[in-house]
């Protein structure tokens, strides 16, 4: 683990390669899965401020949905996330050429529909995960299936995760923080220069 101010990262970051291929997974990671996106109160409630911008872009089956149970719901784990649709889907999800899954939320901000909100954080940062606790954060890999082809890519491309991860991560924890994580990930390169590359 690399301790950063009040955070413990994994190691995985320095050593795992990783770089989307959308092309390959056509954005699977937002319609796999049985629970929604984990999302935070404020999250929550700026999802219902936003929900009549993206409502045009969703399935009628996820405005159905929203309509029926709103835009969260609490999971088995207790965890606030956002609503699903058909036990997978999230209802976010609006679909691009060849069936490539889209945020709408994204979609949205990248069209400036939207000026303050990219997308629920734990969306932005993925595939990194993150684990709060009373006294730091801990910043985990989470590493699935449907991912193997970014795996691949990232590899192909000389792309480390922490790198991959730079837009993400630099909002989230600030320029401070992730020029912090740089050079740690680095010196631990420079010392163990095999990493880990699978």
């Amino acid at each position: 683990m690399l301790q950063i101010k009040d955070t413990l990262v994994t190691l995985d970051l320095a050593e795992r390669y990783f770089c989307c291929d959308l092309d390959k997974c056509l954005g699977e990671c937002c319609i796999e899965g049985d629970a929604g996106a984990p999302i935070t109160n404020e999250e929550y409630e700026t999802l219902k401020r936003i929900l009549p911008i993206v409502l045009p872009d969703l399935t009628p089956a996820a405005r159905e949905e929203i309509e029926r149970r709103g835009v969260g719901y609490i999971d088995e784990e207790g965890d606030l996330v956002t609503t699903i649709v058909n036990g997978r889907d999230c209802v976010f999800t609006c679909y691009g050429k060849n069936g490539m899954c889209l945020c709408a939320i994204e979609k949205a901000y990248r069209e400036g529909r939207i000026k303050d909100f990219r997308k629920p954080a734990s969306c932005y940062l993925y595939p990194v995960r993150l684990s709060k606790y009373p006294s730091f954060t801990a910043v985990n890999y989470h590493r699935w299936k449907i991912c193997k082809a970014a795996e691949i890519l990232g590899k192909k491309e000389g792309i480390r995760l922490y790198r991959f991860l730079e837009g993400p991560l630099t909002a989230y924890f600030g320029k401070e923080w992730y020029e912090e994580l740089v050079e740690a990930c680095e010196a631990y390169l420079k010392e163990y220069p095999d990493g880990i590359s699978e």
